[in-house]
């Protein structure tokens, strides 16, 4: 079974095993993963430099984990981005993954071994922790040692309650709430877990208000997601909220994903896979219409008549393919032209409103607040260029 060291801002290159051997020194904030090449001869791979300071991201691993979300932070906030230089006004991120006994491999599904570096002490220093999953949600095989299904590590919540004690920004992934919710950080919040999950967290946590219904949550200091792809978004979210719509975007465009998703979209879209029909084909061109027209006043009629359908018949169409309705994704897509326009010093607050199709800048603050978690006077003083 291949082992695995995974630690520190990464990005990605080959090179012998003298030359890793010289690029983990801890004081520049390298790493390298290990693994067996072919007459077991070890490889090794420097996975990258991070400049200082930055904004200190640690991510929790453990036994039995699924690699997915652990990559995805490790994607987001660990890859070394030459193509950032130049836009970033802020610290950019540096990864650690840690866990309860740093140095001790943890098997993954999938076959190999992932070993941390680091411990929970350095997680509870960090300024972002994210945990993008806990052991044995229902039970059966996979408990660790001592503990029953469902069970958090009483050394992970401790954790989190201190990174949080000390103005920590706490985020989860899948079912990573249910540490959140261990450590008491969701009581009384809004917060969302893997659909297949959520009727259990709820349970065990009564004192959460769980959404099974939606991509993420944001609190401002704790924010939950759905599993899997959810995590891309909040953690696009995250950078979104860190350094502003463009180096979002530019992060989303390298990792070959949509720039935005409201996190008010819902989870499951329940679609038989078929043939593409005329009902996909008209959803698609209104769409392309709506955004050709976002300037304009727009109506659920509209949008139909665009899509040669029905308003009935279009609006259940439109909400089986998206997962949202047509006037809340039409609400979200003109905040996100918005964000750039923010960003230019160019035009007041009313002028972008009416730009981007509100009725006027009332609507729009309204809207803006909702998706965005603050005001739009407020983004462009955090991400204007050239903005006082």
């Amino acid at each position: 079974m291949a082992e695995q060291n995974v630690d520190g801002p990464v990005g990605a290159g080959t090179g012998t095993a003298a030359e890793s051997a010289a690029a983990v020194d801890p004081a520049v904030g390298t790493a390298a993963v290990t693994g067996t090449a072919v007459g077991s001869r070890p490889v090794a791979v420097t996975i990258g430099r991070c400049p200082e300071p930055v904004h200190d991201v640690a991510v929790y691993a453990f036994p039995g984990m699924a690699p997915f979300e652990l990559g995805v932070v490790v994607e987001v906030f660990g890859l070394a981005r030459p193509e950032l230089i130049g836009l970033l006004a802020a610290p950019w991120y540096g990864l650690k993954v840690c866990a309860d006994r740093p140095g001790t491999p943890l098997d993954a599904v999938g076959g190999f071994a992932l070993t941390a570096r680091h411990g929970l002490d350095e997680l509870a220093a960090a300024d972002t922790v994210v945990v993008p999953g806990v052991p044995n949600v229902f039970g059966g095989v996979g408990a660790p040692p001592g503990r029953q299904a469902g069970d958090v590590s009483p050394a992970l919540v401790e954790a989190l309650r201190t990174a949080h004690g000390r103005g920590a920004r706490i985020v989860s992934i899948c079912s990573g709430a249910f540490a959140l919710a261990a450590a008491g950080l969701l009581d009384g919040r809004k917060a969302t877990t893997h659909w297949r999950y959520a009727e259990l967290l709820q349970q065990r946590y009564p004192a959460v208000r769980v959404d099974p219904d939606v991509l993420y949550v944001d609190n401002g200091d704790v924010l939950t997601s759905a599993g899997s792809a959810a995590g891309i978004d909040l953690c696009l979210h995250l950078v979104r909220r860190d350094h502003g719509a463009k180096v979002a975007n530019t992060v989303a465009r390298r990792f070959v994903v949509a720039p935005h998703r409201d996190g008010g979209q819902a989870q499951l879209v329940e679609a038989a896979v078929r043939p593409v029909e005329a009902e996909d084909d008209g959803i698609a061109r209104s769409m392309q219409w709506a955004l050709d027209h976002l300037s304009s006043p727009l109506a659920v009629s509209q949008l139909a008549r665009a899509a040669r359908m029905s308003d009935r018949s279009y609006l259940r169409h439109f909400t089986a393919r998206n997962g949202t309705s047509p006037m809340r994704w039409v609400v979200t897509q003109r905040i996100a032209a918005s964000l750039a326009l923010l960003e230019s010093p160019e035009g007041t607050v009313e002028e972008i409103a009416a730009a981007v199709g509100f009725e006027n800048a009332a609507a729009f603050r309204h809207h803006f607040g909702r998706v965005m978690r603050t005001s739009p006077t407020a983004y462009r003083r955090s991400f204007g260029r050239g903005v006082a």
